[in-house]
């Protein structure tokens, strides 16, 4: 059963400035996510894309942006490089607290001037409960 759906769009040159600031950086993406040593175009995707899951999770969650912070909030990949959501501190409480026994779903894309992503979170049945 799905417990929510969130999507987000951004506009990809926004970041530009954010990533000449890195305490702009350190306060919205958690420190597993933060960049260096890559071209200014892979950079700006890689935030932009980051930015959108966390603003698309809030959304799914039902909560908007309240009561935990966006570093909390990280994209990860598995060992088959597919995106996933990592929440830790405010982020795994907030969840914990609206969704037990729930899996969360993340799509990643971007193309030209735009990043969007789209989480669903899916309240998964306990067998023999």
């Amino acid at each position: 059963m799905i417990y929510g759906i969130g999507v987000d769009l951004v506009y990809i040159k926004r970041f530009e400035s954010w990533i000449e600031d890195s305490g702009k950086l350190r306060r919205f993406f958690n420190k597993d996510e933060i960049k260096e040593n890559c071209s200014k175009d892979i950079l700006l995707e890689h935030y932009a894309s980051r930015f959108a899951a966390k603003e698309a999770f809030s959304k799914a969650l039902g909560t908007g942006i309240y009561n935990f912070n966006l570093k909390d909030i990280c994209v990860v990949k598995n060992k088959d490089c597919k995106p996933e959501l990592k929440l830790e501190d405010t982020a795994l409480c907030a969840f914990n607290e609206r969704c037990k026994d729930c899996i969360i779903h993340l799509s990643l894309t971007h193309e030209k001037d735009y990043a969007m992503a789209y989480v669903i979170i899916e309240k998964v049945d306990k067998i023999g409960g």
